[in-house]
């Protein structure tokens, strides 16, 4: 079960300048959580955002560049690729950035949304999600509070088979 996890805004925004909008510290720890012991797969900008593997998984990079390496991960130029290499994973997680969406939901068969709620200026964004594609399966709404600026709700959809 390939699941697709996302924070995105109402505005579908995802970041800016390659990095992340907003700070959910709550939705962090759940990103944990829910991908520690995971195969995670990334593109090269969404991994350099970061700067290094995530402890506890398994990094995979999705690059164009036959030459890129990045030590203690797995690189390759294709998110066929990239799921062919973490078939031994019953539940790989695709992480972004907005391109690697974009293939991805293609092929996805899960969606872990985190919707904040609020609108930002943002450059990438998550690819529309078609409710005749996809099914919402459960929804838990969080309001802001003093660790976390912006209300946000926990979104599961399943690709309709």
């Amino acid at each position: 079960m390939t699941t697709i996890i996302a924070a995105i805004a109402e505005n579908n925004a995802l970041g800016k300048d390659n990095d992340l909008i907003w700070h959910l510290p709550s939705d962090l720890i759940r990103f944990k959580k829910t991908t520690t012991g995971h195969h995670i797969i990334m593109g090269r900008n969404t991994y350099e955002s970061i700067g290094k593997p995530l402890p506890n998984r398994t990094t995979v990079i999705i690059t164009r560049n036959p030459k890129y390496k990045a030590e203690g991960c797995i690189v390759v130029n294709s998110i066929t690729a990239a799921l062919e290499v973490a078939k031994s994973d019953a539940s790989p997680f695709i992480i972004g950035g907005a391109q690697i969406y974009k293939e991805a939901i293609l092929l996805a068969d899960q969606l872990d949304i985190t919707e904040v709620h609020h609108e930002f200026e943002a450059d990438v964004f998550f690819p529309k999600i078609d409710v005749n594609i996809w099914q919402e399966t459960k929804r838990e709404r969080f309001e802001a509070d003093e660790k976390d600026k912006y209300s946000y709700s926990y979104v599961s959809y399943e690709r309709i088979k």
